[in-house]
C-alpha cells in the first residue's frame, strides 16, 4: 500500500498516533531507510582502462553461477577465457536435465528458486546475457504453511522501515503488533538484527547459533516459529547449527535492510531454458572456450603463482590413497575415503580388487551399491550405471572411471585408468585462475594439488556442506484445488520445509496438467538433521504423509511418476566458520576464490554471493591489470541503526 496510508493504518491500530503527526513521522522514515549503494564505494566511473591491451589467459575452473559470473566479466575486458565443468552441463544447481516419464519428456532441476529484486548482481547478469523478462512473473505471495495452526500469507510488504517489520507482524494471524511492541525484552534482539554491522555482528555473534540468540534475547516464541524460524531455514542450515552472525546477516540482505522489501520473481519455465542457456550463449558469444564434462584436478603451482590447471587423465594427478577404516568386502562395494577427498567405491571379487571413482559423472554426486538392483546407484538425481560403470538409467550419460588399484603397505591407493577414461591429460596455461567451484569440488581440487600452501589448504579443508536436503517431484492424476498459490514455505513438519506446485506456475507442467486433469507439485527439505537421515523409502514415505496433511485430496490421487533427489552440496554456515573460510584473494597472487562460500564483508547471500563473487574475483585481477573494475552494487553494508 501506499506510505501514508499505511503510515495511518498502523498509527490508528497500535494506538500511538496522539501527539504525531503523520508529517513528522515520515520524515523520520525518510531518513531511516535501506538504500542501494555500491561495495566500497566504486562505480563504473573507477579508473583504469577498459580493456587488456595484451590478450591473456584465465582459467575459470567450475560451470555454476560464480564461475559463469567472472568468465562473463573477464572475457568483456579481453581475457582468452577457459571455462572448466566437471558435469556435461553449466548452471551449478541452477542446472537442468531432461526426464522421460509417462510417454513425455519433461525438464527437471535442483529444485524450487526464487529470484529476489536485490540480487542486482545476479540480474544484471541475466539481463547482460538477454535473458528475456517474460520469463519471470512475480510471485503473488509469500505463503506459509503450519503443521499445528491455520497459514500466514504475507503479501508484498512496504519498503519503508519500521513499517517492514510491522507489516509482517500485522499480516500475521497469531502475531498481534500491540503485544508484539508492548514485550519491550523480546523485542530488542528483533530491533538488534537492524544494527547489522559486519566487524561487530560476526564479532558478537559468530560463536553460537541462531537459535540460542532467539531463546537468550527472550524473542517470542510466536514470532520465532512464524517469521524467524521459517524464512531462516531457507539458509539450507537448521538454525540450531546456523551462525546467528550469518543469520542476522541473512535477515539484513532478505528483508531487515533491503530496499526492495519481500518481492521475488518465479521462472514460468526450467531454469536451465530460461537463464543457463542463454548464459552460455552469451560465454560462447564472447569468445569463452567451454570444457564441459571436464574435471580439474591440480592447480600447478610455484613460486606463489598458478602457471596451469592440469584436468583429468594428466600423468600423476589422479593417485589416492584409502583413509579411514573402512574394509573392501569379498562380496558387494563398499564406499570409502581417500587423502584428497575423492570418494571411490571398491570390491573384492574373488580377492582381485576392482575400484571407481565413485563421483556421478552427472553432477559429481557420491554413488552407493544397490545389491537388489546389482549397480550403483546416484540418490541426487536417480542416475543408474551397472556393475561395469557403464550408465543405464537417469540423467549421466558418460560411465564411472575406472580405477586401477593396488595394496601397498597395507593402504589401498587409486590410479586412474586412462585407457578406461578415454580421456588424454591437459594442462591449460593460466596466467590467472579462478576456482569457483562448490565446496566439495574446492577442496578435492586445493587438496589434490599439492600447492605446499599450509594456510590455503587449511581454510579450504575448514569449508563444510550443510546437512543433506531432498527434493521429492510428484505427478498426480488429480489436480490441487485447495492451494492458492504456487509456492509454500512450510512450518512444522520433519522433512518438509517448501511446497512448489510446479503444475500451476510453469511449463510444460501447465499443459500436462490441464491435459491430463493431474498436477505436479514439489516437496524439498532443506536441511535433514542427522537424527533424521534414514533410508530413501522412509524419507519419501514420510514427505508423502506430510503432503497428505497438508493437502488432504492428495491421499485419494494416484502417483503417476515420482522422481525423488537426495543430496548435499550447499555451504554450512555453523558458528565459527567464518573467521576460517578463504576469502576472494589467496596467498598465490594470481588465484582467486568465487562462490557462495568465500569470505567476504558484503552483504550477500546464497545465489547473488555466487555471482557477486564471480565479480569480485573478476575486479581483484582488473586491479593486478590496471583496468577499470566492474561496479558491485549491494544492499547497505550495514543496518539502519549500526
Amino acid at each position: 500500500m501506499e506510505r501514508r496510508e499505511f503510515i495511518r493504518t498502523v498509527l490508528s491500530r497500535t494506538g500511538i498516533a496522539a501527539g504525531v503527526s503523520a508529517a513528522a513521522l515520515a520524515g523520520a522514515v525518510g531518513y531511516y531507510q535501506p538504500r542501494k549503494e555500491l561495495y566500497n564505494g566504486g562505480s563504473s566511473n573507477g579508473d583504469g582502462a577498459e580493456r587488456l591491451a595484451r590478450e591473456k589467459n584465465a582459467v575459470v575452473v567450475g560451470g555454476g553461477l560464480a564461475g559463469i559470473s567472472s568468465a562473463i566479466e573477464l572475457a568483456r575486458r579481453g581475457f582468452r577465457v577457459t571455462l572448466v565443468e566437471a558435469s556435461p552441463s553449466l548452471g551449478g544447481k541452477l542446472t537442468g536435465w531432461n526426464l522421460d516419464a509417462l510417454g513425455e519428456r519433461f525438464p527437471v532441476e535442483h529444485g524450487f528458486h526464487g529470484f529476489f529484486d536485490q540480487y542486482y548482481n545476479l540480474n544484471e547478469m541475466f539481463a547482460y546475457a538477454g535473458v528475456k523478462s517474460s520469463v519471470f512473473d512475480p510471485a503473488p505471495g509469500y505463503p506459509v504453511l503450519f503443521r499445528q495452526r491455520s497459514a500466514e500469507v504475507y503479501g508484498k510488504t512496504p519498503k519503508w522501515f519500521p513499517f517492514n517489520i510491522l507489516s509482517v507482524v500485522g499480516q500475521s494471524r497469531s502475531l498481534d503488533i500491540v503485544s508484539f511492541l508492548k514485550d519491550y525484552p523480546g523485542l530488542l534482539p528483533v530491533i538488534g538484527m537492524f544494527r547489522y554491522d559486519y566487524q561487530n555482528t560476526f564479532r558478537d555473534y559468530d560463536s553460537i547459533d541462531f537459535m540460542t540468540y532467539c531463546r537468550r534475547g527472550d524473542i517470542l516464541p510466536a514470532f520465532i516459529d512464524t517469521v524467524l524460524h521459517p524464512f531462516a531455514d531457507a539458509t539450507m542450515n537448521r538454525m540450531e547449527i546456523l551462525s546467528a552472525a550469518e543469520a542476522i546477516r541473512y535477515f539484513h540482505f532478505y528483508f531487515m535492510g533491503s530496499p526492495e522489501g519481500l518481492a521475488f520473481r518465479i521462472t514460468n519455465r526450467d531454469c536451465m531454458t530460461a537463464l543457463i542457456d542463454p548464459l552460455e550463449s552469451k560465454l560462447k558469444e564472447l569468445g569463452v572456450t567451454i570444457l564441459k564434462g571436464r574435471r580439474a584436478v591440480k592447480l600447478i603451482a610455484a613460486n606463489g603463482t598458478v602457471s596451469g590447471v592440469e584436468l583429468q587423465g594428466g600423468a600423476g594427478s589422479d593417485v589416492f590413497r584409502q583413509t579411514g577404516q573402512t574394509s573392501v568386502p569379498e562380496s558387494g562395494w563398499a564406499l570409502l575415503q581417500t587423502d584428497t577427498g575423492v570418494p571411490v567405491i571398491a570390491s573384492r571379487e574373488g580377492g582381485v580388487l576392482r575400484a571407481f571413482d565413485a563421483r556421478c559423472t552427472h553432477m559429481g554426486c557420491p554413488v552407493t551399491w544397490d545389491a537388489e538392483a546389482g549397480g550403483f546407484y546416484c540418490p541426487c538425481h536417480a542416475g543408474r550405471f551397472d556393475t561395469a560403470g557403464n550408465p543405464v538409467g537417469g540423467p549421466p550419460e558418460a560411465p564411472l572411471a575406472q580405477l586401477d588399484v593396488a595394496e601397498e603397505g597395507g593402504v589401498l591407493v587409486f590410479r586412474t585408468s586412462h585407457a578406461a577414461s578415454g580421456v588424454s591429460g591437459e594442462v591449460l596455461p593460466a596466467d590467472y585462475c579462478v576456482v569457483a567451484s562448490d565446496v566439495r569440488g574446492t577442496r578435492e581440487l586445493v587438496l589434490g594439488s599439492g600447492s605446499g600452501m599450509a594456510t590455503l589448504e587449511s581454510s579450504v579443508a575448514s569449508l563444510g556442506e550443510a546437512d543433506p536436503y531432498a527434493v521429492y517431484r510428484l505427478w498426480l492424476d488429480s489436480p490441487l484445488g485447495s492451494a492458492a498459490f504456487p509456492f509454500y514455505t512450510v512450518s512444522g513438519y520433519t522433512y518438509t520445509d517448501s511446497i512448489s506446485i510446479y503444475s500451476d506456475f510453469q511449463e510444460p507442467f501447465i499443459s500436462w496438467a490441464k491435459k491430463k486433469g493431474g498436477c505436479v507439485v514439489e516437496l524439498h527439505a532443506y536441511a535433514i538433521a542427522p537424527e533424521d537421515v534414514k533410508s530413501e523409502e522412509v524419507v519419501r514415505s514420510a514427505m508423502k504423509e506430510e503432503l497428505h496433511h497438508m493437502f488432504p485430496e492428495t491421499r485419494r490421487a494416484t502417483i503417476l511418476h515420482e522422481l525423488f533427489m537426495q543430496q548435499s552440496n550447499f555451504t554450512r554456515w555453523a558458528p565459527g566458520d567464518h573467521s576460517r573460510r578463504p576469502g576472494v584473494e589467496t596467498p598465490l597472487s594470481n588465484l582467486f576464490f568465487a562462490g557462495d562460500w568465500v569470505r567476504v564483508d558484503a552483504p550477500v547471500f546464497l545465489m547473488e554471493a555466487a555471482a557477486f563473487t564471480g565479480r569480485m574475483a573478476a575486479n581483484g585481477i582488473f586491479r593486478q591489470e590496471s583496468l577499470k573494475p566492474t561496479a558491485l552494487p549491494i544492499v547497505p553494508m550495514d543496518g539502519i541503526f549500526a
